[in-house]
């Protein structure tokens, strides 16, 4: 039983021209109009498949194959509990002028193996779903939103307080919407109880093409940590204000930026620290900086350096504020832990290659997924395919088709034993 690579590649590209910006990537945040319109083209390929469509209250979207039920049950009465579902899936919003492989690629290769076990007439014990969930990329109130809702993992004030990327809190959001903050919230109670998630994506980095390897099964998921922060000082003339009395805070942003990079790279390899974001007022020519706002991050595939690192480096920016006569403030955004994915799965990849003949390559991951969140209800697994040239994000992130063909039909072999 091998998927349809011509078939799956159709889906990718009629769903890559949804939310296809004049900078020619896809741009496609949760709950925008490109994203619902994604919504109702996913819906009616579910459909079109034969397959159970059903939305939750978070906007999640699933298709449903029902299996042949557990071997052994003699009647519903006798087995009341209903079969666990192995489910496979990923996301299809988008960053801002991103791709469209990244998400999409897991959620499309999920649905063409379900399309090809229901055509083939083979039934599976267990239930098998595809899986899209909602604002993976966190352009909402912080990444997955819609994993962390399918377990019941959000908090009401959360929801309420947080401002979304728009600048606007998310209820405002919903309202061209079904969806409400307590749909969000309950729509855990419509979730199957899982026997396994896998998740097919691209790498979004360099390793699989370097090493010439077209399969990638992840071993780990790294944890981060998201802060905005600020530097603060006082505005000031540039021509008339001395350098050694400025309280300059973009020196501050930029000491901080620098040692810190300097302090991950040493001491904390396999780590990453980024500012990815930077806000100067009043930015302005011939004004000293009087306040510096910046997104911060660090993430790490160890929980213990996480902590070491939170403590170790915000020590550096109070030390550096001091320095320098400014002010330091943050507040968390968002944080994940770091996870293992199961060994049951990754033994059971590995299997699968042999058989069906593919390299693979055992590696982390340092990008989150939605299979990191649902590592706390079920075994979880991730296959990874080479992003040519290690770019993702952007409007030239690619694929090669032989390799999604590899995952996908990985993929497929891996449903089939898991839900046998």
């Amino acid at each position: 039983m091998k998927i349809d690579i011509d078939r799956l590649r159709r889906d990718i590209e009629d769903l890559g021209r949804i939310g296809r910006d004049e900078n020619g990537g896809v741009t496609r945040p949760s709950f925008s109009t490109p994203d619902l319109e994604a919504r109702a083209w996913l819906r009616a390929r579910i459909e079109a498949a034969g397959l159970a469509y059903r939305v939750d209250g978070a906007g999640n979207i699933f298709g449903r194959l029902e299996g042949a039920g557990k071997p052994g049950s003699v009647s519903p009465a006798a087995d009341a509990r209903p079969a666990k579902t192995v489910m496979a899936g990923s996301h299809i919003d988008t960053v801002v002028n991103g791709g469209m492989f990244d998400g999409a690629a897991g959620v499309l290769a999920a649905l063409e193996c379900l399309r090809v076990i229901k055509d083939s007439g083979v039934r599976t014990a267990l239930p098998l779903e595809v899986a899209a969930f909602t604002d993976e990329e966190g352009n909402l109130v912080g990444d997955f939103l819609g994993s962390r809702a399918f377990l019941g993992r959000l908090k009401r004030d959360f929801l309420e307080k947080e401002l979304t990327s728009y600048g606007r809190p998310l209820k405002d959001i919903l309202k061209r919407t079904e969806f409400t903050i307590e749909s969000i919230l309950n729509a855990h109670y419509a979730a199957p109880e899982l026997e396994a998630y896998v998740e097919l994506h691209i790498e979004q980095g360099p390793v699989l093409e370097t090493e010439d390897v077209p399969i990638g099964i992840v071993s780990n998921i790294a944890g981060k940590h998201y802060r905005w922060c600020s530097f603060t000082g006082t505005a000031s003339h540039a021509g008339t204000t001395p350098l050694e009395l400025r309280q300059d805070a973009f020196l501050g942003l930029a000491d901080f930026a620098l040692r810190s990079t300097q302090l991950v790279a040493t001491h904390h390899y396999g780590s990453m620290v980024t500012v990815g974001k930077i806000l100067v007022m009043p930015g302005a020519f011939s004004i000293v900086p009087g306040q510096a706002d910046f997104s911060f991050e660090f993430r790490s595939p160890s929980a213990e350096t996480l902590k070491t690192l939170e403590r170790v480096l915000f020590n550096m920016a109070d030390d550096i504020a001091a320095t320098r006569g400014l002010g330091f403030l943050s507040r968390i955004v968002d944080e994940t832990k770091p996870v293992a994915t199961s060994p049951r799965l990754t033994e059971m990849l590995r299997t699968e290659c042999r058989k069906l003949d593919i390299p693979w390559l055992m590696m982390p991951s340092g990008a989150g997924h939605d299979a990191q969140i649902l590592a706390e209800a079920a075994d979880t697994g991730m296959i990874f395919i080479p992003s040519p040239d290690g770019i993702s994000h952007s409007p030239k992130e690619t694929v090669r088709w032989d390799d999604l063909e590899k995952g996908a039909n990985l993929l497929l072999s891996a449903l089939i034993k898991l839900a046998t």
